[in-house]
């Protein structure tokens, strides 16, 4: 199995772990490598819960952590932490975590279908038991949907240019392999902007294929009601979509007040829930980067519930 390096490790859980007994969220385990600091963290008191929708993830990590009775992990997205808190009997949680990257074993590996630097199965799906891999798309949505799609959720400027191609090249063969997008890709796109360009369309497909935005919308709504007095949320995002639902998310909370402005009295019945920790994203050292590529465009937002 390829190394995962977590990224902004130390800093991510410096603020999330204040109470050493603890009850601790990671939202998206991955192989373990943030959760594996949060445990060294706790004493015999604490208890850490995370989920992963990629089975693989979670089936490594089930194994891994199987002799710690302070951790458990569920197969499934962390916008259930609400059924999940239930399940454990948990009423609040002291600190919420989620990095929002997907993993160097994810992205290497062939077989799981994220990447396009191979001839890998057209996929981009975290479970691959729910919903339709990306090819599905390609295959069988109308040229404007697939133009949006890329738009919306890669921001790529050639989105209608791409799904065109794509509409004709599917009369001929349908799309089952990454190597076939990627050829389209190069009729259009001189060869130094070919990667870039394959990484927004690939990012688009992912984010749609498994509902990341709205997941992502739906966690943040419930991990803010989730959290106890002094409790951290700590968001580790990749992509400007990502980061900019977190920082207005974080932002809204914590402010007093909402109504328009010119308004003589507060009339909105706003209650500030958190307060921000950091209002620039902290961002991986030159170190880091050098050492880790993939951490480059990492952002972390945090902030501490009221």
């Amino acid at each position: 199995m390829n190394q995962h390096v977590p990224v902004l490790l130390k800093e991510s859980v410096d603020f999330l772990v204040k109470n050493f007994d603890g009850i601790y969220f990671d939202g998206t385990v991955g192989f373990g490598g943030h959760s594996s600091e949060i445990l060294i963290r706790l004493n015999e008191k604490g208890k850490l819960v995370a989920t992963d929708k990629d089975f693989e993830a979670f089936s490594f990590c089930k194994e891994k952590f199987k002799s710690d009775k302070r951790f458990s992990v569920y197969n499934t997205s962390f916008s259930d932490i609400d059924t999940i808190a239930k399940i454990e009997f948990i009423e609040k949680f002291d600190g919420i975590f989620v990095d929002l990257g997907v993993s160097s074993y994810q992205l290497d590996n062939i077989e799981s279908g994220f990447t396009f630097r191979e001839d890998a199965p057209l996929d981009l799906r975290m479970n691959k038991n729910a919903g339709h891999p990306a090819s599905h798309i390609l295959n069988n949505y109308s040229q404007e949907l697939i133009a949006e799609i890329i738009w919306k959720y890669g921001e790529e400027k050639l989105s209608r240019k791409i799904a065109r191609l794509v509409v004709e090249e599917r009369e001929k063969q349908k799309f089952v392999s990454s190597i076939q997008l990627r050829k389209i890709i190069e009729k259009i796109v001189p060869d130094r902007f070919v990667s870039k360009t394959l990484s927004r369309v690939f990012q688009a497909l992912r984010i749609y294929v498994n509902n990341e935005l709205d997941d992502l919308k739906n966690f943040l709504d419930k991990a803010v009601s989730l959290l106890n007095k002094n409790g951290t949320l700590v968001v580790l995002s990749y992509h400007s979509l990502e980061d900019r639902i977190v920082k207005e998310k974080m932002k809204f909370e914590s402010l007093e007040c909402v109504c328009p402005p010119g308004t003589p009295v507060c009339i909105c019945g706003k209650i500030k829930r958190l307060q921000l920790v950091n209002t620039k994203p902290i961002t991986p050292s030159e170190n880091e980067i050098k050492e880790n590529k993939r951490s480059r465009s990492a952002k972390l937002r945090v902030a501490v519930r009221l």
